[in-house]
């Protein structure tokens, strides 16, 4: 059995983004049981020049689901902003796109293999193969925006470890 496009991406995708919805749970648990605004959480960030929360998780979206979409039409842009970040609907945004990731067939992903995409930024256009912007661009930016939204929960006291990232370890069968 080969390790293909579908494992390198999408299987990855959903393991973490399902650590993501754990950790918005385990963030929404401390606030609560803490008296916090839970709805200050969505503006977190960890220094003033970062994105906050809402913009971590939108980008966890984006660099998982909107990237698959943008290999099947061609073309790929940065996020648009949420028109919602309360903190329901962060959660409601993960939830969605765990179910979105886990409809893709691992053939349909596959299949994506050798697509040319290019992604536009502003004026700049940058040509890529579906398997080069996946490796080299959207799965790096996407475990960066689920890492910062894990850093940001730690850095407001959410008891938070590495096996809440790390999530489902995919172990040898049989």
């Amino acid at each position: 059995m080969s390790f293909t496009l579908y494992d390198a991406s999408v299987a990855g995708f959903i393991r973490t983004t399902e650590a993501v919805a754990g950790i918005l749970k385990r963030g929404r648990a401390h606030y609560e049981d803490n008296a916090l605004d839970l709805e200050s959480a969505t503006e977190e960030r960890l220094c003033g020049d970062m994105h906050p929360l809402h913009f971590q998780i939108n980008s966890v979206r984006h660099h998982s689901v909107n990237a698959i979409r943008g290999i099947k039409g061609g073309s790929f842009e940065p996020p648009k902003p949420l028109e919602k970040t309360d903190f329901q609907s962060l959660q409601d945004l993960v939830q969605s796109t765990i179910d979105e990731l886990k409809s893709y067939e691992a053939d349909e992903i596959n299949g994506l293999y050798g697509r040319d995409l290019v992604f536009k930024l502003g004026e700049r256009e940058m040509p890529f193969l579906a398997e080069g912007f996946l490796m080299s661009f959207s799965v790096p930016n996407f475990h960066f925006h689920a890492t910062t939204a894990y850093d940001i929960f730690r850095m407001k006291g959410v008891p938070l470890g590495k096996r809440d990232y790390i999530s489902k370890l995919v172990l040898k069968s049989g």
